[in-house]
């Protein structure tokens, strides 16, 4: 169970310490911009290409990470009142996450306690409102709270020796506005202690109002990280994105700020070059933007369509095999839907995301792990060290699953 996390507490005027904290990494940029560099790891990385084919490799990051850490089930805009509930079975098993009558999340097992039956049998991202859920079998029936209140037949069970058959709940907590869940039974989540230092960060764009607009699944014939590697690095606009982001924004340049095992990076837009020789007195505001990493799957872009208007867009990667990748996408109106003209403003951000990332992104990578499948068996992969974040995010998800490169 968990409570709901308001996080008002942490800054009390979100809008002026963003403003704050994008000149922070405005300069930074406008510094990489100057000297026509990028953030830089140590030195290049390379990986065996067996991190990302190997099916033992596999099954460790299926059980270490996705079964065993806490993962991004949704925004608390998704399931904003008592009675709405969202599915979420891309982690593996098929889990509820319901708001219940007292207003906490709770995430329980879609599955009935009678004979195991799936209780809400449409997939991800589907989400609905209800007060008592009743299984499509037997019609045994179970309140927002995971408690069987319904069961027909009642007498035919006065004499199980196992007792009460409310739903299996699983850990889950809400936090920042991020409903967290783990697809396996064990201790409760702690948020805080998962985010630690990018907590503050998080809370810049303050996801707890954030408002979907637009959902939808994209899919690559990859493994999961080789589709997680383009989200990294700009090093691909110019080639990858020639008609897109590669003619708006600078190739191989950006800052990257790690707080643990998460991120954020800034890729810089052209119009950074008008600052590089005016005084920072003379600066326009800025607006803050970037890209989120929350380990070990999830991606949230922040930014600015046009001066003040923003949106927010959410990436999880999940696997669906060694070289399968199913990514849950959407947009969310980052304070609500203001109108019907920016709904369609956020509702274009995502069609248009989604057709490059699937068309452009995923073809790549799609292409590129057949490849690994029958490249020699001493093939490496490299990283650069201008590919700092994703080297960070390797090496993070080695140090998780216990195994090396």
């Amino acid at each position: 169970m968990a409570e709901r996390d308001p996080s008002e507490s942490l800054t009390p005027d979100w809008a002026a310490s963003r403003k704050l904290r994008a000149r922070e990494i405005r300069r930074k940029i406008v510094a990489n911009v100057a000297g026509k560099t990028t953030d830089m790891a140590d030195g290049p990385l390379p990986l065996h290409k067996s991190v990302y084919i190997d099916e033992a490799r596999f099954a460790a990051e299926r059980e270490q990470l996705f079964l065993g850490q806490p993962l991004v089930a949704g925004l608390t805009g998704d399931i904003p009142e008592p009675g709405d509930y969202l599915v979420f079975d891309a982690a593996g098993p098929s889990i509820l996450v319901i708001r219940g009558k007292d207003n906490a999340v709770r995430a329980f097992r879609n599955m009935c306690t009678h004979r195991g039956a799936k209780l809400v049998e449409q997939a991800e991202p589907f989400t609905g409102k209800a007060a008592r859920i009743s299984c499509p079998f037997h019609a045994w029936t179970f309140d927002n709270l995971g408690r069987l209140v319904g069961q027909p037949g009642k007498a035919g069970f006065a004499d199980c020796a196992i007792g009460a058959r409310d739903l299996l709940e699983l850990p889950c907590t809400e936090h920042l506005g991020l409903i967290f869940v783990r697809a396996s039974e064990g201790d409760p989540i702690d948020a805080a202690a998962h985010l630690g230092e990018f907590a503050d960060q998080l809370a810049l764009i303050e996801l707890h109002r954030a408002v979907p607009v637009k959902k939808g699944i994209m899919h690559a014939q990859s493994n999961w990280k080789f589709a997680l590697d383009t989200y990294g690095e700009g090093y691909h606009f110019a080639a990858l994105h020639a008609s897109t982001i590669g003619q708006t924004h600078y190739n191989d340049i950006s800052v990257l700020e790690r707080f643990g095992r998460h991120h954020r990076i800034s890729f810089p837009d052209k119009t950074v070059g008008d600052l590089v020789s005016t005084d920072e007195a003379e600066w326009p505001d800025t607006e803050y933007g970037g890209v989120h990493y929350l380990f070990p799957n999830t991606v949230i872009f922040f930014g600015a369509v046009t001066p003040g208007v923003y949106f927010t867009q959410v990436f999880r990667l999940f696997p669906d095999g060694v070289g399968k990748t199913r990514c849950q996408f959407g947009v969310y109106a980052p304070f609500g839907i203001i109108d019907e003209e920016y709904r369609g403003v956020c509702e274009m951000a995502y069609d248009a995301t989604a057709q490059v990332v699937q068309s452009e992104d995923y073809r790549v990578a799609s292409h590129g792990y057949a490849n690994l499948m029958t490249a020699p068996e001493d093939f490496q992969v490299v990283l650069g060290a201008n590919e700092s974040a994703p080297q960070a995010v390797h090496r993070h998800i080695a140090e998780a699953i216990g195994m090396p490169f």
